[in-house]
């Protein structure tokens, strides 16, 4: 229960981060169709153990269970799982986190659930929230991993996914704030694409997808199960309260 509430609490300092800063940004709607696709989810799948397993574990969640979106145990132990791990366990990392403090400032949070966060300031769903985040990084020299992120500025966390969508700049403005003439505003004004990446930039926003449906997916894996049966349940609830109002009806039309 312990390590549960832990868990818990670092999803919501992660989630919450993007108000480290005096506004934040918006964040990007996330295309939640992705999480009901069996093709997205195993991508994402495979995205999230080769990206972000290295740092991060997933202590609830075991790698047999990715059968629920249609993997044989086959194509887990030989694409998803690592050579020393069975099927049976949890998705664990290697980190050492003495080495994690050192490196990035802090332990990595497990991603568990972290996608049933939800922002302090009701912006939207984790998942939007993971969506917008995975999507902001820029190149910045004055931090210790070369990274900035716009959703969590000074984030330690560097961008595992640079490869896929290439390094770029973040260009910002000063702005008199409208609403108090005396203050000056560094206002984010686009992004400079420094060096391409494997990836076009909608496919990097599909790749991403992919990646937070599976994350979404993990943190509650009867979600998609519950929803099917959810709308089951409310047809037959429509068709018998129909028959019961006929019956209704037929009862009561000779009483006077």
């Amino acid at each position: 229960m312990k390590k549960l509430i832990l868990s818990l609490f670092a999803c919501l300092v992660l989630a919450t981060g993007a108000h480290a800063s005096e506004g934040g940004i918006a964040w990007d709607k996330f295309p939640v169709a992705r999480s009901q696709d069996v093709a997205a989810l195993q991508n994402g799948a495979k995205l999230f153990v080769n990206h972000c397993l290295n740092c991060h574990s997933a202590t609830y969640m075991r790698y047999n269970r990715m059968r629920d979106i249609g993997l044989t145990e086959e194509q887990i132990k030989k694409n998803l799982a690592f050579a020393t791990e069975k099927i049976g366990e949890t998705m664990k990392n290697s980190l050492d986190p003495k080495q994690a403090k050192e490196w990035f400032g802090g332990v990595p949070p497990d991603l568990s659930v972290i996608a049933r966060s939800r922002s302090a300031m009701g912006q939207g769903s984790g998942a939007d929230y993971l969506y917008t985040y995975l999507r902001s990084y820029y190149r910045d020299d004055t931090k210790a991993t070369g990274w900035n992120n716009l959703a969590f500025p000074s984030v330690g966390m560097p961008h595992v996914l640079w490869e896929l969508q290439g390094q770029r700049n973040a260009k910002f403005v000063d702005r008199k704030d409208p609403h108090n003439p005396s203050k000056t505003l560094h206002a984010f004004a686009g992004y400079e694409q420094i060096s391409p990446g494997t990836m076009t930039q909608i496919q990097f926003d599909e790749a991403v997808a992919d990646l937070v449906a599976f994350m979404n997916w993990m943190a509650e894996p009867e979600q998609n199960s519950r929803q099917r049966v959810g709308v089951w349940v409310l047809l037959y609830l429509g068709v018998v309260t129909l028959f019961a109002w006929r019956l209704n009806a037929a009862y009561w039309k000779d009483v006077k």
